[in-house]
């Protein structure tokens, strides 16, 4: 990999990072607890459940994929990033522009199942 291929998935993870926060940050403006509120039957309170239940998984995503764009971004000066930790061969540097957080090559993705 380039040093110029390097600079670029810099900024594309600078840039992911950042709108990831910006997620999460919305994402916790709607994880308030719920309360059984006697003004609604019991159907709108499960409803709320539902969607509570919804942000709280699209929080844990969020946050993990935060974490390893964070911890990709640590690497990508390094001799290991960009190599599939499976076949030790390069990933593509196309699919590292699209999922910067890659750690599998296609072909050992789809070997594993992931």
């Amino acid at each position: 990999m380039t040093q110029e291929e390097k600079k670029e998935l810099k900024q594309i993870i600078e840039t992911e990072i950042a709108a990831l926060k910006v997620e999460i940050a919305d994402i916790q403006k709607l994880l308030k607890p719920i309360k059984k509120d006697c003004s609604l039957d019991n159907t709108a309170h499960q409803s709320l459940k539902q969607d509570q239940n919804i942000n709280i998984h699209r929080y844990e995503v969020a946050q993990k994929r935060l974490n390893n764009l964070v911890a990709s971004y640590a690497k990508v000066d390094s001799d290991e990033y960009g190599i599939c930790i499976e076949c030790e061969e390069d990933i593509n540097i196309e699919r590292l522009k699209l999922i910067p957080e890659s750690k599998y090559c296609v072909s050992c993705m789809n070997e594993l199942g992931l």
